[in-house]
Order: C-alpha cells, then structure tokens, then sequence
C-alpha cells in the first residue's frame, strides 16, 4: 500500500510515527465517555462513601488526569503534547458509574487518545477499588464522544 493511504506506515510498509513537526499549533479538544457496571451493594458503597479501600470516585478523577498526561507511555504512535486541560467527571448512576473525560490542548495533534486513555484509566481504577465488594464490576462503552479543532474539524457521535 502506498504511504497516501495509511499515515502511519512507510513506503516499506514499517509502522511509523507520523512526523507533525511542520503543522502549526491549534487549539483542539476531545471528550471521551464510559460507564463502570456495578451491583446494587457497590453502588450503595460508592453513594454511602463506605467503599472499604477509601473515595473511589476522588481516585478515579485523580487517575483519568494523570492518564491524560501519560498516554503517550501507553501508546507507541502517540505524540508527546501539552495537555493544557483535563477535566474527568464520574457519576454514581443507578447500574454504576458514568465517566466523562474532556482533554483540551493547543498542540500539532489531537487529544482524542489521550480523553480515551483518561476514561479507560479512570474506570479501571474504580474497577480496582471496589473489586473486593464485587469481581463481576466491569467496564462498558468507553467511546470518543466529540472533538474539536485540527485539520478534520469537529466532530460529535451520533447517540
């Protein structure tokens, strides 16, 4: 295949990382969403604040932030950027926990990875705090919700 057709690829056909170098900086944002499926006694803890490894929801929030800033660790052809914003929402729902995670930058590239990643870490960690009280806990929909700015524009799912 030629390089027209898949940006991360050489003309060998090596998997590379898309030089931004001579793109210009642009504001740009994303938000990401998941949910964390819990059994009625969790969701109890977690609304109770008796959650026996401590404020699961505080964690959680604290977590998505530093996965945000940290995605490029996780994924190989992620670029190194500015996470100028992050901001992760968790709300006890009747079934569980909703995550949103919205990362914002004025960087070369965009952040939809890196709202991704800060979702998924976020859930993970509830996962691990309430794992004692209930091993079915499991994480669901985790999804790119909208994204703003760079060369594609905006950009918002359909639900």
């Amino acid at each position: 295949m030629s390089e027209s057709l898949f940006t991360h690829l050489d003309a060998r056909g090596q998997v590379r990382m898309v030089d931004v170098t001579r793109k210009e900086p642009t504001v740009r944002s994303a938000t990401a969403a998941g949910f964390v499926a819990c059994a009625p006694h969790v969701v109890a803890a977690l609304r109770d604040g008796t959650v026996p490894k401590g404020d699961a929801l505080a964690l959680a929030r604290i977590a998505g932030i530093a996965a945000a800033k940290r995605t490029p660790e996780l994924l190989p052809l992620a670029h190194v950027i500015g996470v100028h914003g992050a901001v992760v929402e968790v709300a006890v729902e009747d079934a569980g926990v909703a995550i949103t995670a919205t990362v914002s930058t004025a960087d070369r590239t965009g952040v939809e990875m890196e709202a991704l990643t800060a979702v998924s870490v976020a859930a993970l960690n509830i996962v691990d705090m309430v794992k004692a009280l209930d091993k079915g806990t499991s994480i669901r929909d985790v999804r790119l919700i909208a994204k703003e700015g760079g060369k594609s524009g905006s950009w918002r799912r359909a639900e």
